[in-house]
């Protein structure tokens, strides 16, 4: 029987199968490194600091501050992993390939199972964040709002949330007409919503109290860490820079940059909005509110209309979101079904579009379904513990492949290594324990449903075993 490690498929098997140093898989190179920056603050900005920064506030107070600077700390670590790794293996399949091309098939598999809950699930959630707000711009323009019914899930006091279900379909529909449209779209809504961000900190720090950030800790390192493990939802996405490999221009370079970038950017964003949100109104008055923003503006200019323009960057700024998080879904799903892992379907390119038209839709549909009768957070307490732990997996996975193949050529290296990694690792289980016992048992269940499905079908129908890979080992499908 030939030895699990067979199952490993090198890097340079990774690049001859998806051509990454050519043109991607049928895909077309169409993204320079201002739109790959954009397309990131894309996938980032969004829902987590419009209406996730009040339940860090809840957790941490005025302290949420540091609960953001630590949520970043971590991002920076393992900003460094997938910098070297984008770098070196610019394919679409992110986290899934480098778990391949080091730890091999079996938790290639799960990360990548891990993938579909941050990418998929996750735009649940800023579906969900995206009708909260919808609402809030509703109510400032015409002074009606969507009834209870038709905008929140039964989890909280509705019947189905349209709202959420028709962004989904929005960003499908942008998404299967092409990569260049879509990078466009994103790139215009990036820089609206950074504008938007900096106009509310120049609103917040004009009313600034520095008695609103007394007593600044109040709940101690405990509700700082529990701020974080929350605040760790708002830095989600940037990683989604990976899954472009094959769609950017000279990817080596770009990549390692664009991801740099980003992290630096949008810390301090957050970062800023948190002071300016606390100092302006207090941390009680900012904790538990599912539009905090627009809430902060209204108060602080005595007029809707400062909260109506917030409103309006965060339904552009969540839509970006939901655009850059379903193509980085659909980019994971394309190299799994490359791979065999999954359905054939998702690997499909359209001659016309160039784009995966039915694995886009496929995806629209399956996790429209949550948008539209989950409770928002629920779905941000599993998606934030699964993406902890991907993230962990991709800095070993630096360690490993600098062991095992030192001759790659690495257009980025890990400072500090092999120390940044291993901090990169600790700081993830932080996180992961602050998100509470319920979400981790939820999690381990996740994890058994993915193993029954890696063993029932990706093992059988796994292109190593049915297809290997020239000058690779064949594999027994009984392993």
């Amino acid at each position: 029987m030939t030895p699990s490690a067979s199952r490993i498929k090198t890097p340079q098997q990774l690049l001859a199968e998806s051509g990454a140093d050519l043109e991607g898989h049928g895909l077309k190179r169409t993204m320079g490194l201002f739109q790959l920056v954009c397309f990131g603050v894309g996938a980032i900005v969004g829902t987590g600091i419009f209406v996730g920064l009040s339940d860090s506030v809840a957790e941490a107070g005025p302290a949420v501050v540091i609960s953001f600077v630590l949520a970043a700390v971590t991002c920076v670590f393992t900003a460094f992993s997938f910098a070297e790794l984008g770098g070196a293996i610019p394919v679409s399949g992110s986290s899934y390939s480098f778990a391949y091309a080091s730890l091999g098939e079996r938790a290639a598999f799960l990360v990548g199972w891990c993938l579909l809950l941050e990418y998929g699930v996750s735009v649940s959630a800023v579906a969900v964040g995206w009708s909260q707000y919808l609402n809030e711009l509703l109510e400032s323009l015409t002074g009606w709002q969507l009834p209870a019914a038709l905008s929140a899930g039964p989890g909280e006091g509705g019947v189905v949330n349209v709202p959420a279900v028709v962004v989904i379909a929005l960003a499908a529909t942008l998404l299967v007409r092409g990569v260049r449209e879509s990078a466009r779209a994103t790139a215009a809504m990036a820089i609206l919503k950074i504008g938007i961000l900096i106009v509310f900190c120049a609103v917040g720090f004009s009313a600034f109290r520095a008695g609103h950030l007394s007593p600044f800790a109040e709940n101690g390192m405990a509700g700082i860490t529990a701020g974080a493990s929350v605040a760790f939802f708002s830095y989600i996405g940037f990683d989604a820079i990976t899954t472009a490999g094959e769609e950017v221009k000279n990817p080596r370079r770009n990549i390692p940059l664009a991801i740099l970038i980003c992290i630096g950017l949008v810390t301090l964003l957050y970062c800023a909005v948190a002071l300016s949100a606390i100092g302006a109104l207090g941390a009680e008055a900012v904790a538990d509110q599912p539009a905090a923003l627009s809430l902060v503006v209204d108060q602080v200019t005595g007029s809707s209309v400062g909260g109506g323009i917030i409103a309006f960057g965060a339904v552009v700024a969540i839509a970006s979101v939901v655009l850059a998080v379903m193509y980085g879904q659909t980019r994971i799903l394309m190299s799994m079904s490359r791979d065999g892992l999954v359905p054939r379907v998702f690997e499909r390119v359209s001659p016309r579009s160039a784009t995966p038209v039915a694995n886009t839709w496929i995806v629209a549909a399956v996790f429209a379904v949550p948008a539209a009768f989950a409770s928002l957070d629920v779905v941000v307490n599993l998606t934030t513990i699964g993406t902890l732990a991907v993230m962990a997996v991709v800095n070993l996975a630096v360690m490993v492949l600098r062991r095992r193949n030192p001759e790659l050529p690495r257009s980025f290296r890990v400072p500090l290594f092999p120390l940044s990694p291993i901090l990169g690792i600790g700081f993830c289980l932080y996180l992961m324990w602050g998100t509470g016992w319920t979400t981790w048992l939820q999690f381990a269940g996740f994890l058994v449903v993915g193993t029954l499905v890696y063993a029932g079908y990706g093992r059988r129908h796994s292109r190593l075993v049915t297809a290997p890979s020239e000058g690779a080992a064949p594999v027994s499908p009984a392993e």
